[in-house]
């Protein structure tokens, strides 16, 4: 960071001022194309869907001189990589520019609620998260290549499995950021137009218990109850939450027995846990291991079946969410950072050492819902808020 780095933003803002109104000129362009691409069914896993839209993301960037690189993810569809180069060739690193073109709707959910626009604002699926976070990076990418104007290498990495914890895409988001000295996610802004400074990890837990079955009726007591069991762990289960504060766990999906008459010989059930990046993960693992294990009732079992996690995003370093709020002042609007019990990629960048500020998107709303919305208001402050960052970083 500069020594005075409020000087730095409105040097920014100064010499910025053709970048800027070619943002502000490029509104009805940002919400056609970001109609264009929530039109397109991307779910995670349906490649098909993710190429379409990494083809018209990609062909946006290369009409506009950006070089952009295809990493195909078979299972997933693709990633693509495209770099800015800097005006500064004494210029180390580079700021990393972030999005995933996945969402969480199934195949048909396009054809079912197509784009709309009612009140100035936007619904359809993935059109906050985070198909308008796309859009306005890659348009905050071709006003720096028009007009040259940032000093420092500015690269975008669009993921295609980030909804479901990014298994494959995290091995290539650690390749290719590496090196990064910040990294700027486009998840969408909170409704309440805060960006986001710190995230939750998450830790999902799949467990079955084993118990004796036997006639309800006729001989119960042979019997051990893998439900009665079960109902034993979700309770300690759920006197875990709080036991550290950012802990929370929670029970979300149980199954379990063979017919009311008899006593259940197997119970399943699905734990999420959420933690911080101050909390001991291992530590409360070992817990959560050490209830599913135990033997609650007399002749049952439990034993994990599968585990997956999520990284926390630690919380970002002030200068580097002043210097967004600045720029945000600058263009006209106020921004605080809050912290979220939502996982995201950022997670991977921070655990990687990088200073990383997520939700720098356009506003919105109701993710994951057939609610959701972005608000096209917002589109070009953020997308302007974001430029004069990138160009005040340096």
């Amino acid at each position: 960071m500069h020594s005075n780095p409020s000087h730095d933003v409105a040097d920014a803002a100064a010499s910025a001022q053709p970048l800027l109104d070619w943002l502000a000129s490029q509104e009805q362009a940002m919400a056609d194309l970001l109609a264009q691409v929530v039109n397109i069914d991307s779910g995670s896993g349906h490649e098909e869907g993710v190429r379409q839209v990494a083809a018209l993301l990609r062909g946006r960037l290369e009409a506009a001189g950006i070089a952009v690189q295809t990493l195909p993810q078979p299972g997933w569809g693709e990633c693509i990589l495209a770099k800015v180069p800097g005006s500064d060739a004494a210029a180390t690193g580079h700021y990393q520019l972030m999005g995933h073109m996945d969402t969480v709707f199934p195949l048909g959910t396009a054809a079912q609620r197509p784009w709309r626009v009612e009140g100035g604002k936007a619904y359809g699926p993935g059109v906050a998260d985070m198909k308008s976070g796309l859009v306005m990076n890659v348009f905050v990418a071709e006003a720096l290549a028009r007009f040259k104007a940032n000093a420092t290498p500015v690269h975008l990495l669009f993921t295609c499995d980030e909804e479901v914890g990014s298994p494959t895409c995290r091995t290539v988001i650690r390749e290719h950021v590496q090196g990064a000295r910040a990294v700027l996610n486009a998840e969408p802004g909170r409704i309440s137009g805060n960006v986001v400074n710190e995230r939750k990890g998450s830790y999902h837990l799949h467990f079955e218990v084993q118990g004796v079955a036997a006639h309800a009726g006729v001989n119960p007591t042979q019997g051990a109850s893998a439900i009665d069991a079960l109902a034993r762990k979700i309770l300690a289960l759920h006197a875990l939450n709080g036991c550290e504060p950012g802990i929370t766990v929670n029970v979300g999906v149980v199954q379990g027995g063979m017919a009311s008459n008899v006593v259940a010989p197997l119970a399943t059930a699905h734990v999420d846990l959420r933690y911080t990046a101050e909390n001991d993960l291992q530590a409360v693992l070992a817990r959560i291991q050490a209830v599913i294990e135990e033997e609650s009732l007399p002749r049952t079992s439990g034993r994990i079946l599968a585990q997956t996690g999520t990284l926390p995003m630690a919380r970002t370093p002030d200068a580097l969410l002043q210097t967004y709020q600045r720029c945000a002042a600058q263009v006209g609007f106020a921004v605080d950072g809050e912290p979220t019990g939502g996982a995201a990629d950022s997670g991977i960048t921070s655990q990687m050492g990088i200073p990383s500020l997520c939700a720098l998107g356009p506003v919105g709303g109701y993710a994951h819902s057939e609610r959701e919305f972005c608000d096209l208001a917002t589109f070009v402050p953020r997308a302007q808020a974001l430029a004069l960052t990138l160009l005040a970083l340096g």
